[in-house]
């Protein structure tokens, strides 16, 4: 038995879709995070796990017991979820501790201050207990969010873009340290992110969604690695599209011949989707040159961008080389396995080459 069960849920607003016959398994202790452009059903999603909101069908369990459906419905305050919000939603008249133990009521008060200051122990804030909200910065505001929504020791934590209102460096901190609280105290999570790298990085398993559907779930690697859809391939990687016909065992493209093992017909179009660090820059080995029309240093990461004759785009080159800084012209090579074959921009099946 998981933690949550999803069946075929839908939704709609004035006649469009918000979800469309979405289905999920939560195991307890599980990430989840659900990824995808604005409007795709992420936050409606949330809601009716919550049970803010109702399905139009299907139905939701949470540990076996139906809460959401046709013969069911829990309250959402009784469904014992907690929550963290993209703005914290902290009380600013209260204090830390105040705010923790707001959803604590119902619990003998001796009883709710111990488990308040446990869970502010728990997120590294005790020495803040007395201050109110305008006094924190919003690294702070967050682990207070965070302790108030695991006070009542939820079932499951729903999270919605909890880690956006803060700076990058900032962001990145916080959200390890809350994972790796969540992981130890074995929280059951569902996150929503726009974010495919905080996605990747902090689920541990992914779910893509567009236009109200599940399009692809898995693990950060499998769903970065393997996309199903030219949609999810560009949604996780900045992808150069070559154009490419199927001839002779290979592919011929401006880049050079490309091996392949799809069963294909010479002559059949295809677009070859090329990661950016997937292209050399090697004069020896080179199969095709590229004119640099424009170059940013990431660090220890340079991004080239070099117009290469037969493809309408610049190419777009990630590298840890150092390439001479008035080189106007680099020869390039097509690295193995790292490129995508679709057969065209709506076809589902994808190999990797």
């Amino acid at each position: 038995m998981g933690a949550l069960e999803i069946h075929g849920i839908s939704r709609s607003f004035g006649g469009t879709a918000a979800l469309s016959d979405v289905t999920l398994d939560v195991a307890k202790g599980e990430i989840i995070c659900l990824v995808g452009q604005s409007g795709c059903g992420k936050s409606s999603l949330l809601r009716i796990i919550a049970g803010i909101d109702v399905p139009d069908r299907g139905r939701i369990l949470l540990n076996g017991q139906p809460a959401s459906g046709p013969d069911a419905f829990i309250e959402p305050e009784n469904r014992n979820i907690g929550f963290v919000f993209q703005d914290y939603a902290l009380f600013p008249h209260l204090t830390v501790e105040q705010n923790v133990m707001f959803g604590l009521k119902g619990i003998p008060k001796a009883e709710a201050c111990k488990r308040a200051a446990d869970v502010i122990a728990q997120v590294g804030i005790s020495h803040l207990s007395g201050r109110h909200p305008h006094m924190l910065s919003g690294g702070e505001q967050q682990r207070v969010a965070l302790a108030r929504a695991l006070a009542p020791k939820p079932d499951i934590l729903l999270m919605d873009e909890p880690f956006s209102n803060l700076d990058r460096g900032l962001r990145e901190r916080v959200r390890d340290e809350t994972l790796s609280l969540l992981r130890q105290t074995q929280t059951t999570v569902i996150m929503v992110t726009h974010d495919p790298e905080e996605a990747l990085s902090a689920g541990d398993r992914v779910v893509l969604m567009k236009d109200g559907r599940i399009v692809q779930q898995g693990s950060g690697y499998d769903i970065h690695d393997r996309p199903e859809t030219p949609y999810a391939a560009e949604f996780f990687c900045a992808f150069n599209k070559v154009p490419g016909l199927f001839s002779g065992g290979h592919i011929e493209t401006p880049l050079g011949r490309l091996p392949h093992t799809l069963d294909a017909a010479d002559g059949e179009q295809v677009i070859v989707y090329l990661r950016p660090q997937g292209i050399a820059v090697s004069e020896k080995n080179a199969t095709f040159t590229g004119r640099v029309r424009h170059r940013v240093l990431m660090g220890e990461i340079e991004q080239i961008s070099v117009d290469v004759d037969g493809l309408d785009a610049l190419l777009q080159i990630r590298t840890m080389q150092r390439v001479p800084p008035d080189a106007d012209t680099l020869g390039l090579a097509v690295l193995p396995e790292s490129y995508l074959l679709f057969a065209d921009l709506e076809h589902r099946a994808v190999t990797l080459a």
